[in-house]
Protein backbone atom coordinates (compact mmCIF):
# COMPACT_ATOMS: atom_id res chain seq x y z
CA UNK A 1 0.00 0.00 0.00
CA UNK A 2 1.44 2.97 -1.15
CA UNK A 3 0.63 6.88 0.50
CA UNK A 4 1.14 9.01 -2.74
CA UNK A 5 0.78 12.09 -0.12
CA UNK A 6 2.67 11.51 3.03
CA UNK A 7 4.25 14.55 4.21
CA UNK A 8 7.71 14.51 4.65
CA UNK A 9 7.97 17.13 7.49
CA UNK A 10 5.01 17.70 10.59
CA UNK A 11 4.97 21.39 10.32
CA UNK A 12 2.93 22.09 13.45
CA UNK A 13 5.15 23.38 16.02
CA UNK A 14 4.90 22.50 19.93
CA UNK A 15 1.59 23.72 21.16
CA UNK A 16 2.20 25.50 24.98
CA UNK A 17 0.06 24.68 27.63
CA UNK A 18 -3.20 26.57 28.18
CA UNK A 19 -6.13 26.35 30.54
CA UNK A 20 -8.68 23.95 29.87
CA UNK A 21 -12.60 24.64 30.33
CA UNK A 22 -12.42 23.11 33.64
CA UNK A 23 -9.89 25.20 34.78
CA UNK A 24 -7.03 22.75 34.73
CA UNK A 25 -3.76 22.82 32.26
CA UNK A 26 -3.75 21.03 28.87
CA UNK A 27 -1.97 17.58 29.33
CA UNK A 28 1.51 17.42 28.79
CA UNK A 29 1.51 16.38 25.44
CA UNK A 30 3.29 18.41 22.47
CA UNK A 31 0.09 16.80 20.18
CA UNK A 32 -3.66 15.93 20.72
CA UNK A 33 -4.78 14.23 17.77
CA UNK A 34 -8.49 12.75 17.70
CA UNK A 35 -8.76 9.83 14.90
CA UNK A 36 -12.54 9.07 13.70
CA UNK A 37 -13.00 5.75 12.10
CA UNK A 38 -16.42 5.05 9.66
CA UNK A 39 -19.18 3.46 10.34
CA UNK A 40 -22.14 5.62 8.67
CA UNK A 41 -25.05 6.47 11.52
CA UNK A 42 -22.94 5.28 14.11
CA UNK A 43 -21.12 8.70 13.60
CA UNK A 44 -23.23 9.92 16.18
CA UNK A 45 -21.07 8.66 18.71
CA UNK A 46 -18.48 10.38 17.68
CA UNK A 47 -20.15 13.57 18.07
CA UNK A 48 -21.19 12.78 21.79
CA UNK A 49 -17.49 11.99 22.33
CA UNK A 50 -16.48 15.49 21.07
CA UNK A 51 -18.92 16.93 23.51
CA UNK A 52 -17.56 15.06 26.46
CA UNK A 53 -13.53 16.24 25.28
CA UNK A 54 -15.05 20.01 24.69
CA UNK A 55 -16.37 19.99 28.03
CA UNK A 56 -12.73 18.88 29.27
CA UNK A 57 -11.19 21.69 27.68
CA UNK A 58 -9.34 18.85 24.93
CA UNK A 59 -9.17 20.46 22.25
CA UNK A 60 -7.59 18.37 19.36
CA UNK A 61 -4.28 19.88 17.48
CA UNK A 62 -4.87 17.62 14.56
CA UNK A 63 -7.88 15.54 13.85
CA UNK A 64 -8.17 12.88 10.33
CA UNK A 65 -10.89 10.76 9.66
CA UNK A 66 -12.28 8.23 7.11
CA UNK A 67 -15.88 8.03 5.81
CA UNK A 68 -18.34 9.69 8.13
CA UNK A 69 -15.65 10.11 10.72
CA UNK A 70 -14.27 12.82 7.86
CA UNK A 71 -17.16 14.59 7.63
CA UNK A 72 -17.46 15.08 11.61
CA UNK A 73 -13.72 15.28 11.21
CA UNK A 74 -14.33 18.79 9.04
CA UNK A 75 -17.41 20.08 10.86
CA UNK A 76 -15.11 20.15 13.90
CA UNK A 77 -11.89 21.62 12.32
CA UNK A 78 -14.47 23.66 9.82
CA UNK A 79 -15.68 25.63 12.98
CA UNK A 80 -14.17 27.88 15.85
CA UNK A 81 -14.59 26.15 19.32
CA UNK A 82 -17.55 27.63 20.23
CA UNK A 83 -19.77 26.56 16.96
CA UNK A 84 -18.52 22.84 17.18
CA UNK A 85 -20.65 21.66 18.98
CA UNK A 86 -23.64 23.56 17.67
CA UNK A 87 -22.65 22.56 13.99
CA UNK A 88 -22.71 18.69 14.55
CA UNK A 89 -25.82 18.82 16.12
CA UNK A 90 -26.72 20.36 13.11
CA UNK A 91 -25.39 18.05 10.70
CA UNK A 92 -26.60 15.11 12.88
CA UNK A 93 -30.37 16.67 13.55
CA UNK A 94 -30.81 17.54 9.84
CA UNK A 95 -29.83 13.82 8.60
CA UNK A 96 -31.83 12.08 11.05
CA UNK A 97 -35.69 13.09 10.85
CA UNK A 98 -38.39 11.29 13.43
CA UNK A 99 -39.77 8.57 12.51
CA UNK A 100 -43.33 7.77 12.58
CA UNK A 101 -42.46 4.48 14.03
CA UNK A 102 -41.05 5.79 17.22
CA UNK A 103 -44.71 6.22 18.60
CA UNK A 104 -44.18 2.60 19.09
CA UNK A 105 -41.68 2.62 21.75
CA UNK A 106 -42.71 3.41 24.82
CA UNK A 107 -40.83 5.97 27.09
CA UNK A 108 -38.12 4.47 29.24
CA UNK A 109 -39.07 0.67 28.42
CA UNK A 110 -36.80 -1.86 27.69
CA UNK A 111 -38.54 -4.22 24.70
CA UNK A 112 -35.54 -4.72 22.60
CA UNK A 113 -37.81 -6.67 19.98
CA UNK A 114 -39.92 -3.84 19.40
CA UNK A 115 -36.92 -1.23 19.65
CA UNK A 116 -35.27 -3.90 17.03
CA UNK A 117 -38.31 -3.51 15.02
CA UNK A 118 -38.05 0.28 14.68
CA UNK A 119 -34.30 0.61 13.71
CA UNK A 120 -35.25 -2.05 10.83
CA UNK A 121 -38.15 -0.06 9.26
CA UNK A 122 -35.94 3.00 9.45
CA UNK A 123 -32.81 1.41 7.94
CA UNK A 124 -35.33 0.31 4.86
CA UNK A 125 -37.06 3.09 4.53
CA UNK A 126 -33.37 4.96 3.86
CA UNK A 127 -32.57 2.31 1.16
CA UNK A 128 -36.05 3.30 -0.28
CA UNK A 129 -35.95 6.85 -0.22
CA UNK A 130 -32.69 7.92 1.11
CA UNK A 131 -31.48 10.43 3.68
CA UNK A 132 -32.24 13.99 3.64
CA UNK A 133 -29.38 16.84 3.36
CA UNK A 134 -27.06 13.48 2.72
CA UNK A 135 -28.13 11.08 -0.28
CA UNK A 136 -30.81 10.35 -2.28
CA UNK A 137 -31.69 7.35 -4.70
CA UNK A 138 -31.24 7.51 -8.50
CA UNK A 139 -33.69 7.53 -10.39
CA UNK A 140 -33.73 5.46 -13.06
CA UNK A 141 -31.64 2.90 -11.57
CA UNK A 142 -28.36 2.76 -12.42
CA UNK A 143 -28.50 -0.53 -15.04
CA UNK A 144 -30.78 1.61 -16.97
CA UNK A 145 -27.69 4.62 -17.34
CA UNK A 146 -24.91 4.11 -19.90
CA UNK A 147 -21.84 2.94 -18.76
CA UNK A 148 -18.94 5.32 -17.61
CA UNK A 149 -21.50 8.17 -15.54
CA UNK A 150 -22.00 8.57 -12.35
CA UNK A 151 -25.80 6.90 -12.58
CA UNK A 152 -24.22 3.84 -14.27
CA UNK A 153 -21.66 2.84 -10.86
CA UNK A 154 -23.71 3.66 -7.76
CA UNK A 155 -27.11 3.83 -6.42
CA UNK A 156 -27.36 7.19 -4.65
CA UNK A 157 -26.56 10.53 -5.42
CA UNK A 158 -25.00 12.79 -3.02
CA UNK A 159 -25.57 15.97 -4.49
CA UNK A 160 -27.45 17.20 -1.26
CA UNK A 161 -23.95 16.24 1.08
CA UNK A 162 -22.11 18.49 -0.85
CA UNK A 163 -24.64 21.39 -0.29
CA UNK A 164 -24.76 20.13 3.63
CA UNK A 165 -21.21 20.79 4.20
CA UNK A 166 -20.84 24.18 2.42
CA UNK A 167 -23.27 25.24 4.45
CA UNK A 168 -22.08 24.08 7.87
CA UNK A 169 -17.80 24.28 7.22
CA UNK A 170 -15.57 26.73 6.68
CA UNK A 171 -13.10 25.37 4.56
CA UNK A 172 -11.37 28.85 4.69
CA UNK A 173 -11.30 27.88 8.56
CA UNK A 174 -9.84 24.77 7.73
CA UNK A 175 -7.13 25.57 5.38
CA UNK A 176 -6.02 29.13 6.49
CA UNK A 177 -6.71 29.13 10.14
CA UNK A 178 -3.86 26.92 11.27
CA UNK A 179 -5.88 25.85 14.85
CA UNK A 180 -6.05 22.28 13.48
CA UNK A 181 -4.57 19.79 11.26
CA UNK A 182 -6.93 17.79 9.32
CA UNK A 183 -6.42 14.85 7.15
CA UNK A 184 -8.90 12.83 5.37
CA UNK A 185 -8.16 9.30 4.16
CA UNK A 186 -9.64 8.02 0.67
CA UNK A 187 -8.39 5.50 -2.10
CA UNK A 188 -7.69 5.96 -5.85
CA UNK A 189 -10.25 4.27 -8.06
CA UNK A 190 -7.44 3.55 -10.81
CA UNK A 191 -4.41 2.50 -8.62
CA UNK A 192 -5.99 1.31 -5.88
CA UNK A 193 -3.39 2.99 -3.71
CA UNK A 194 -4.51 4.79 -0.19
CA UNK A 195 -4.15 8.83 -0.03
CA UNK A 196 -4.24 11.25 2.56
CA UNK A 197 -6.14 14.49 2.02
CA UNK A 198 -4.05 16.73 4.73
CA UNK A 199 -3.75 20.29 5.03
CA UNK A 200 -0.31 20.05 5.49
CA UNK A 201 0.02 19.55 1.65
CA UNK A 202 -3.76 20.06 0.49
CA UNK A 203 -5.61 22.91 -0.10
CA UNK A 204 -9.06 20.91 1.57
CA UNK A 205 -12.74 21.42 0.10
CA UNK A 206 -16.19 19.41 0.22
CA UNK A 207 -14.61 17.49 -2.63
CA UNK A 208 -12.47 15.95 -0.32
CA UNK A 209 -14.60 15.00 2.32
CA UNK A 210 -17.20 13.26 -0.04
CA UNK A 211 -14.34 11.47 -1.54
CA UNK A 212 -13.23 10.35 1.72
CA UNK A 213 -17.21 8.40 2.33
CA UNK A 214 -17.83 7.18 -1.03
CA UNK A 215 -18.91 3.85 -0.31
CA UNK A 216 -19.23 1.81 -3.17
CA UNK A 217 -21.67 0.56 -4.97
CA UNK A 218 -23.65 3.17 -3.07
CA UNK A 219 -22.16 6.30 -3.42
CA UNK A 220 -20.26 7.40 -6.83
CA UNK A 221 -16.62 7.60 -6.68
CA UNK A 222 -15.53 11.36 -6.57
CA UNK A 223 -12.79 13.08 -8.95
CA UNK A 224 -10.46 15.09 -7.87
CA UNK A 225 -7.85 16.59 -10.18
CA UNK A 226 -8.28 13.75 -12.51
CA UNK A 227 -8.38 11.32 -10.39
CA UNK A 228 -11.56 9.68 -8.60
CA UNK A 229 -11.45 8.45 -5.22
CA UNK A 230 -13.83 6.24 -2.81
CA UNK A 231 -13.74 5.69 0.53
CA UNK A 232 -10.88 5.07 2.51
CA UNK A 233 -12.85 2.04 4.54
CA UNK A 234 -12.22 0.08 1.81
CA UNK A 235 -8.95 -0.40 2.78
CA UNK A 236 -8.52 1.05 5.52
CA UNK A 237 -11.18 2.22 8.00
CA UNK A 238 -9.25 3.81 10.85
CA UNK A 239 -6.68 6.96 10.07
CA UNK A 240 -4.31 5.97 12.85
CA UNK A 241 -1.38 4.62 11.37
CA UNK A 242 -1.28 8.10 9.62
CA UNK A 243 -1.01 10.03 13.10
CA UNK A 244 1.55 7.73 14.98
CA UNK A 245 3.59 7.70 12.10
CA UNK A 246 3.68 10.75 11.37
CA UNK A 247 7.75 12.23 11.95
CA UNK A 248 8.95 14.36 13.77
CA UNK A 249 7.68 12.58 15.92
CA UNK A 250 5.97 14.25 19.34
CA UNK A 251 5.04 13.26 22.71
CA UNK A 252 0.89 12.32 21.75
CA UNK A 253 -2.12 12.02 23.58
CA UNK A 254 -4.40 10.25 21.02
CA UNK A 255 -8.18 9.64 21.22
CA UNK A 256 -9.09 6.69 18.75
CA UNK A 257 -12.86 6.79 18.42
CA UNK A 258 -14.06 3.39 16.71
CA UNK A 259 -17.63 2.68 15.67
CA UNK A 260 -17.29 -1.24 15.41
CA UNK A 261 -16.16 -3.55 17.84
CA UNK A 262 -13.65 -6.30 17.07
CA UNK A 263 -14.58 -8.01 20.02
CA UNK A 264 -18.54 -10.07 20.16
CA UNK A 265 -20.40 -12.93 20.33
CA UNK A 266 -20.36 -16.50 18.43
CA UNK A 267 -22.75 -15.49 16.10
CA UNK A 268 -26.29 -17.67 16.44
CA UNK A 269 -28.67 -16.79 13.06
CA UNK A 270 -27.66 -15.61 9.68
CA UNK A 271 -28.69 -12.15 10.72
CA UNK A 272 -25.97 -12.12 13.41
CA UNK A 273 -23.50 -13.42 11.25
CA UNK A 274 -23.69 -11.01 8.78
CA UNK A 275 -23.62 -8.17 11.81
CA UNK A 276 -20.56 -9.74 13.28
CA UNK A 277 -18.92 -9.95 9.71
CA UNK A 278 -19.09 -6.11 9.42
CA UNK A 279 -17.79 -5.43 12.74
CA UNK A 280 -14.82 -7.19 12.03
CA UNK A 281 -14.06 -6.12 8.79
CA UNK A 282 -14.32 -2.74 9.60
CA UNK A 283 -12.76 -2.83 13.53
CA UNK A 284 -9.91 -5.40 13.09
CA UNK A 285 -6.97 -2.80 11.66
CA UNK A 286 -7.58 -0.98 14.48
CA UNK A 287 -6.10 -3.63 16.85
CA UNK A 288 -3.79 -4.47 14.14
CA UNK A 289 -2.14 -1.05 14.03
CA UNK A 290 -1.57 -0.14 17.86
CA UNK A 291 -0.61 -3.43 18.31
CA UNK A 292 2.00 -2.75 15.57
CA UNK A 293 2.86 0.67 16.59
CA UNK A 294 3.93 -0.52 20.76
CA UNK A 295 6.55 -3.06 19.02
CA UNK A 296 7.80 -0.36 16.43
CA UNK A 297 8.15 2.42 19.17
CA UNK A 298 9.76 0.00 21.49
CA UNK A 299 12.23 -1.00 19.11
CA UNK A 300 12.64 2.93 17.86
CA UNK A 301 13.06 3.21 22.29
CA UNK A 302 15.75 1.03 22.74
CA UNK A 303 17.46 2.18 19.64
CA UNK A 304 18.03 5.62 20.86
CA UNK A 305 19.00 4.16 24.26
CA UNK A 306 21.65 2.13 22.25
CA UNK A 307 23.02 5.39 19.75
CA UNK A 308 23.68 7.42 23.07
CA UNK A 309 25.67 4.64 24.34
CA UNK A 310 27.64 4.75 20.51
CA UNK A 311 31.04 6.61 20.99
CA UNK A 312 31.40 10.14 19.37
CA UNK A 313 33.35 8.90 16.31
CA UNK A 314 30.68 6.95 15.14
CA UNK A 315 27.88 9.59 15.47
CA UNK A 316 28.55 11.01 12.16
CA UNK A 317 28.46 7.78 9.94
CA UNK A 318 25.98 7.39 7.10
CA UNK A 319 24.76 4.20 8.59
CA UNK A 320 24.35 6.12 11.99
CA UNK A 321 22.75 9.07 10.46
CA UNK A 322 20.45 7.21 8.40
CA UNK A 323 18.69 5.73 11.57
CA UNK A 324 18.49 8.82 13.24
CA UNK A 325 15.31 9.93 12.26
CA UNK A 326 13.83 6.68 14.23
CA UNK A 327 15.17 6.83 17.09
CA UNK A 328 12.94 8.19 19.33
CA UNK A 329 12.21 8.02 23.35
CA UNK A 330 8.72 9.76 22.47
CA UNK A 331 5.55 9.13 24.59
CA UNK A 332 2.23 8.53 23.43
CA UNK A 333 -1.23 7.80 25.21
CA UNK A 334 -3.72 5.91 22.91
CA UNK A 335 -6.87 5.71 24.27
CA UNK A 336 -9.97 3.60 22.76
CA UNK A 337 -13.40 5.02 22.88
CA UNK A 338 -15.57 2.01 20.88
CA UNK A 339 -19.26 2.56 20.07
CA UNK A 340 -20.48 -1.20 21.98
CA UNK A 341 -23.49 -2.19 19.71
CA UNK A 342 -27.18 -1.97 21.66
CA UNK A 343 -28.70 -5.86 21.86
CA UNK A 344 -31.63 -4.86 19.23
CA UNK A 345 -28.74 -3.57 16.70
CA UNK A 346 -27.98 -5.87 13.66
CA UNK A 347 -26.07 -5.24 10.18
CA UNK A 348 -28.35 -2.32 9.52
CA UNK A 349 -27.52 0.00 11.94
CA UNK A 350 -24.86 1.63 9.77
CA UNK A 351 -27.62 2.90 7.98
CA UNK A 352 -30.16 3.53 10.66
CA UNK A 353 -30.59 7.02 10.36
CA UNK A 354 -33.54 7.79 12.26
CA UNK A 355 -33.49 10.44 15.54
CA UNK A 356 -34.37 8.53 18.33
CA UNK A 357 -31.27 5.97 17.32
CA UNK A 358 -28.74 9.09 16.44
CA UNK A 359 -29.76 9.88 19.93
CA UNK A 360 -29.19 6.77 21.36
CA UNK A 361 -25.31 6.79 19.66
CA UNK A 362 -24.61 10.44 20.45
CA UNK A 363 -25.26 9.75 24.01
CA UNK A 364 -23.03 7.01 24.46
CA UNK A 365 -20.05 8.74 22.95
CA UNK A 366 -20.45 11.53 25.80
CA UNK A 367 -21.01 8.81 28.34
CA UNK A 368 -18.14 6.48 27.58
CA UNK A 369 -15.84 9.69 27.31
CA UNK A 370 -17.00 11.02 30.84
CA UNK A 371 -16.29 7.40 32.51
CA UNK A 372 -13.14 7.39 30.31
CA UNK A 373 -11.92 10.95 31.82
CA UNK A 374 -12.28 10.30 35.38
CA UNK A 375 -9.19 7.91 35.27
CA UNK A 376 -6.87 10.54 35.09
CA UNK A 377 -3.68 7.90 34.12
CA UNK A 378 -5.13 8.96 31.10
CA UNK A 379 -3.70 12.39 30.29
CA UNK A 380 -0.75 11.44 32.29
CA UNK A 381 2.59 11.73 30.81
CA UNK A 382 3.79 8.46 32.67
CA UNK A 383 7.50 7.94 33.50
CA UNK A 384 9.78 5.29 33.23
CA UNK A 385 11.05 2.87 30.52
CA UNK A 386 7.68 2.25 28.53
CA UNK A 387 6.41 4.88 26.36
CA UNK A 388 3.30 3.70 24.76
CA UNK A 389 0.25 3.07 27.07
CA UNK A 390 -2.92 2.04 25.36
CA UNK A 391 -6.43 2.32 27.46
CA UNK A 392 -9.70 0.98 26.71
CA UNK A 393 -11.84 1.07 30.04
CA UNK A 394 -14.35 -0.02 28.50
CA UNK A 395 -13.00 -3.46 27.55
CA UNK A 396 -11.22 -3.95 30.70
CA UNK A 397 -14.98 -3.31 32.44
CA UNK A 398 -13.58 -0.54 34.23
CA UNK A 399 -16.29 2.59 35.40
Amino acid sequence: MTNQTRPIKDRRRRAPLRKSHCGGDRPPFERIALVLQGGGALGAYQGGVYQGLEEAGLHPDWIAGISIGAINAALIAGNPPDKRIERLRAFWEGITPPHAAHALWPAGGDDHLTRGLISRLSSAGVLMTGVPNFFSPRLPLPWLHPPGGEGATSFYDTAQLKSTLERLVDFDRINHGGETRLSLGAVNVRTGNFVYFDTATHVIGPDHVMASGALPPGFPAVEIDGEHYWDGGVVSNTPLDWVVEARPAVDSLIFQVDLWNAHGNFPRTLAEVATRQKEIQYSSRTRLITDRFHRSQTLCNSLKSLMDKLPPELMNSPEIEALMEHANERHYNIIHLIYRSRQYEWDSKDYDFSRMSMEDHWRSGYNDTIRTLRHPEVLDRHTGDRRVFIFDLGRDNRE
